[in-house]
């Protein structure tokens, strides 16, 4: 799958921007409405129709069942929308409202990441039921989930927990049941709001007891910007599909990728002995499995979403601060992060579920740290585990990092598969961490702030 990281050029293609500040939204009269962050969760609960208390659940999703008399048999009977129907700007206003900061605070003073990353996944949601809304119902008969997180694109090194923050999104393309969400992240410098990270996430809509797909609101863009976003995401679902078939799950590596192996494999043979089965470590290198970091997680009614399973955004930020600490206890330094993809959500979580999260280098190269983790659930009846998610993180350390050497066959596909994924970035391999630099010092990210 397609993912490109730190595009620092090209950072306002790909998403509609305001004309001027962030508050202004599209050019046209209505007037955009900024939501605080905190009111995006209820928000989303006034609209399913859910309640707060974790004992009126079940109360809750029997009366959802009868919404599903409203969903369409076809996308015919829906009416179209435009991308400026869905758009949304959202408040995170840390440097006004300095109470909201230590949720969000790091102690080296800088923005938890993994926050991000739970208000992005609220946001999309949020984006799509915009799309989706019906004035005549009072709740929506959709249940509308993560399916999953394409890319996310950092163009900072660090955020300030200090100064207001705002994101905006809309839904840039639309199919049958899935739209894709396109999302900024904005931070204030003097007067001025700086894009510090872009995101493109693929939303699902089911039915109303999220059991069944359900058909979405058709898209009609609108000029030339606009036909360009839909026509990245109809390319975008095509690179996903190939991605997909050249798994190396489905198919075996290419022979470059064989040759790399067998290089590796080769330069981890013990000279003296001479066996294949006598192996050493080249100076400056680690095992892959050597590398890894595991963690558990019980899943309580408090991380849950608006139907009741485990918030997608909660199992984000508990994989990216494991992949965090797996980079840093690899690369002696504190890493920080230059993208992320690929994050597939194969399967919900349940409330009360036993969460397994298991993290391992697959790849190095300079001073970047390729991580992946794995997370999965145990059945308490017959201790089977299942596969929920897969991250992948890139970071990048403050010093070179060593090699990691994979030492099985299938430790071999995981150090191509992140292989695959770092050479994906558009980033070239030079870059060093002082291209990061704050947004007031480069005048090419200011100018990248507004398109005019």
């Amino acid at each position: 799958m397609r993912r490109v990281g730190l595009r620092l050029h090209t950072l306002n293609k790909g998403l509609l921007t305001p004309v001027r500040g962030l508050t202004q939204g599209f050019q046209n009269p209505e007037k955009q409405r900024v939501f605080h962050i905190h009111e995006v969760r209820d928000k989303l609960r006034e609209i399913v129709g859910v309640s707060t208390n974790w004992r009126d659940h079940m109360k809750a999703m029997e009366e959802r069942k009868l919404l599903n008399s409203f969903l369409v048999k076809s996308q015919d009977g829906l009416p179209p929308r435009k991308m400026k129907d869905s758009y949304v700007e959202v408040l995170l206003p840390l440097g006004s409202q300095p109470e909201l900061r230590e949720k969000y605070l790091t102690v080296q003073n800088t923005v938890r990441f993994g926050r991000i990353l739970e208000d992005l996944d609220s946001l999309g949601v949020l984006i799509c039921y915009m799309h989706t809304r019906d004035h005549s119902i009072k709740m929506s008969p959709l249940s509308i989930v993560t399916a999953l997180v394409d890319k996310i694109d950092m163009c900072k090194k660090n955020l300030s927990p200090e100064q207001d923050i705002k994101f905006s999104g809309h839904v840039s393309w639309v199919g049958k049941t899935s739209m894709e969400v396109k999302m900024k992240m904005f931070q204030l410098h003097g007067s001025e709001f700086c894009p510090v990270l872009e995101a493109t996430f693929v939303m699902v809509a089911r039915d109303s007891e999220n059991k069944g797909s359900a058909f979405v609101n058709p898209l009609i863009p609108e000029g030339p910007e606009e036909e360009e976003l839909f026509r990245q995401g109809e390319l975008n679902k095509g690179r996903r599909i190939s991605f997909s078939s050249k798994s190396l799950l489905k198919m075996a590596p290419s022979a470059e990728e064989r040759m790399t192996i067998h290089e590796m494999f080769l330069n981890t043979l013990d000279q003296k002995t001479i066996s294949f089965r006598s192996r050493i470590l080249p100076p400056n290198a680690v095992w892959m499995e050597d590398s890894k970091l595991k963690s558990l997680e019980i899943c309580h009614p408090q991380e849950r979403n608006i139907f009741n399973r485990i918030f997608g955004g909660f199992l984000m930020r508990k994989a990216y601060e494991l992949g965090w600490a797996t980079a840093c206890n690899f690369g002696g330094s504190r890493p920080f992060v230059v993208a992320v993809d690929d994050i597939m959500f194969q399967r919900p979580v349940d409330v009360g579920s036993l969460l397994f999260l298991s993290s391992q280098v697959c790849f190095t190269q300079d001073n970047y740290i390729q991580v992946r983790v794995h997370s999965e659930v145990a059945s308490l009846q017959n201790k089977e585990h299942m596969t929920t998610n897969i991250f992948h993180f890139t970071f990048m350390s403050e010093n070179n990092v060593p090699l990691v050497f994979p030492r099985t066959y299938g430790e071999s596909m995981l150090y191509l598969d992140g292989q695959r994924h770092f050479n994906s970035m558009s980033v070239p391999m030079a870059l060093k961490k002082d291209y990061l630099v704050e947004p007031q010092r480069n005048p090419r990210l200011l100018e990248t702030s507004v398109p005019q």
